[in-house]
Order: C-alpha cells, then sequence, then structure tokens
C-alpha cells in the first residue's frame, strides 16, 4: 500500500487536500515556498520538508498543486527537482491546471527514470476539497491510475481516467471554457433580478434547479449577494487556465469567442484590484454596488 505522501503546495485546494489524506491515516510530508502557510498543517500532523529533493525522496506518491505552468516546470525539473530525486517505482502527480504539452514531457522524462507519471487537475473549488468531492480528471497509464486510486478516493468522488499523458489537461481545460461563459451569464442573471426590483436570492431558489443550474449558480451566485469575494478559486489562476486554454484551443485550429470574451473581462477586474479575489468578483463589472 501506498502510505508516504509528498504534497508541494499548500493553498486554498491543497490545505485541505492534505487535511483529507492525513484524516484517512495516511503519512503526509509538505514543502511549500513560505513554511508559515503549512503551520496548521504541521499542527495535524503532517511533517515538514526542507527542499523539493528530500520530500521527493522519501516519498512513495509525490503530489503537486502550484499556481503556473512555470512553477510545475521548477519542482520537477532541474537538479534539485522531482524527476532527478523521486525513488524508482515511485508515482508523481501534477494536479496543477498547466499546459498539456508539460504533462506530457513530465511523463516522457519520468518514463526515463523509472517513474509513473500522471497528470490529474481537479475541479471543485474550495468547496470540494474540505469535502474531499473534487473532480479528477486523469492522464496517464492505466496501471499507474489503478495504483494510485485509493489516494484519488480520498481527495474526490468524480474520478475518470480521461486518457494517455496530457489528457487530464485537456479536460481541465474543456471544464474551464465551460465554466467561462457560465460566469457571465451568472453575474447578468443576478444583476438582472436585482435591476427588476427582484430578491435575487428568492430568484435563485427558482433558478438553480432548473435548466439554468450550474455550479456557478449554486456555489458562487449566493456569495455574490452576500458581498463575498474571498478566494475558493483565485481571479488570477483561471486568467492562468483561461490564457493557457486558449493557447491549446488555437494549436487545435478552434475559435472560442466566448472564452475570449470571458479573459478579456476578467483581465479587466484583475486590473482594477481583484486578481487575489475569487472568480464571483466578476460580478462587480456589472454592478460596482456589490
Amino acid at each position: 500500500m501506498l502510505k508516504n505522501i509528498g504534497f508541494i503546495g499548500t493553498g486554498v485546494m491543497g490545505r485541505s487536500m492534505v487535511q483529507n489524506l492525513l484524516k484517512a491515516g495516511y503519512n503526509v510530508s509538505v514543502y511549500t515556498r513560505t513554511k508559515s502557510k503549512a503551520k496548521e498543517l504541521l499542527h495535524q500532523g503532517a511533517v515538514w520538508k526542507d527542499s523539493v529533493s528530500d520530500l521527493a525522496s522519501t516519498a512513495d506518491v509525490v503530489i503537486t498543486i502550484v499556481g503556473y505552468p512555470q512553477d510545475v516546470e521548477e519542482v520537477y525539473f532541474g537538479e534539485n527537482g522531482i524527476i532527478e530525486h523521486a525513488k524508482e517505482g515511485s508515482y508523481i502527480i501534477d494536479m496543477t491546471t498547466s499546459k498539456p504539452s508539460l504533462a506530457i514531457e513530465i511523463y516522457q522524462k519520468a518514463v526515463e527514470k523509472g517513474i509513473f507519471a500522471l497528470d490529474a487537475p481537479v475541479s471543485g473549488g474550495d468547496i470540494g476539497a474540505k469535502s474531499g468531492k473534487l473532480a479528477i480528471m486523469v492522464g496517464g497509464d492505466p496501471e499507474a491510475f489503478d495504483a494510485v486510486l485509493p489516494v484519488f478516493e480520498v481527495m474526490g468522488e468524480n474520478i475518470i481516467l480521461q486518457g494517455q499523458a496530457g489528457a487530464g489537461q485537456h479536460t481541465k481545460l474543456s471544464n474551464q471554457i465551460a465554466i467561462a461563459t457560465n460566469m457571465i451569464g451568472v453575474c447578468e442573471a443576478i444583476v438582472y433580478a436585482k435591476k427588476a426590483g427582484l430578491e435575487p436570492s428568492r430568484v435563485l431558489d427558482s433558478i438553480t434547479t432548473g435548466a439554468a443550474g450550474s455550479f456557478s449558480l449554486s456555489k458562487l451566485a449566493p456569495r455574490m449577494i452576500e458581498g463575498d469575494f474571498a478566494p475558493g478559486f483565485y481571479v488570477k489562476h483561471f486568467i492562468k487556465d483561461m490564457t493557457i486554454a486558449i493557447e491549446s484551443a488555437e494549436e487545435l485550429g478552434l475559435s472560442t469567442p466566448g472564452l475570449a470574451l470571458s479573459l478579456e473581462l476578467y483581465k479587466e477586474l484583475a486590473e482594477k484590484g481583484d486578481a487575489d479575489s475569487g472568480t464571483q468578483a466578476l460580478v462587480k463589472l456589472f454592478d460596482p454596488s456589490f
């Protein structure tokens, strides 16, 4: 049984994922750039490692969920990176939303070292991370997927192997494309209800269970109404995801006008000072009184 988990990245999502692994009885070691961010987890039983190489060399499974593709490259490649120091026969899982091409590169370099690699980005935000009900979209070999499935099942409940290396990232980009224009619609619906003299929360009671239903409408619209813009998922990270999605779509010869509009609006929101807010803060562009 794979009991020793190394976890890199303890932000909004990673922190709750580590907590669930600890509760399930796994031995979890952690590393993050700022040790103070892991303080709560260390009190709960996680073990601190001073470097990526130290963590990778002692774990059966290394999980990463960091910010940007360049952060993924930093922790995986180089003489102090995961690829160089992970044990032969161990499993490395990048759960960051990143570039499909980078997932394939990690997989190929891992194979050369006798390491099993999976790309497994997630969806569900802070709510899904806390409850252990994330959607986990996986790319890689079936044998590796089967071996780490018990670990995935601690963190999520909708766990699907989508194909070979990079397939998890392509699936997550499809997810982000669907969310992008949906968020615009949710904001417009809430503002419309308010301008029409309705009680927005009461309107939600009617429309969340019908054809308009979505995670954004059920989970994020109430936060908009309450003026709660704390990040379940950062605006800056959504901008990163949409940028990668547009680049990937262009490589496939696809036009994504809805995605392009959403990216434009979120960039405007970030420029107004909301880069570190939750994605529900988009409503401020439509009605500054929120």
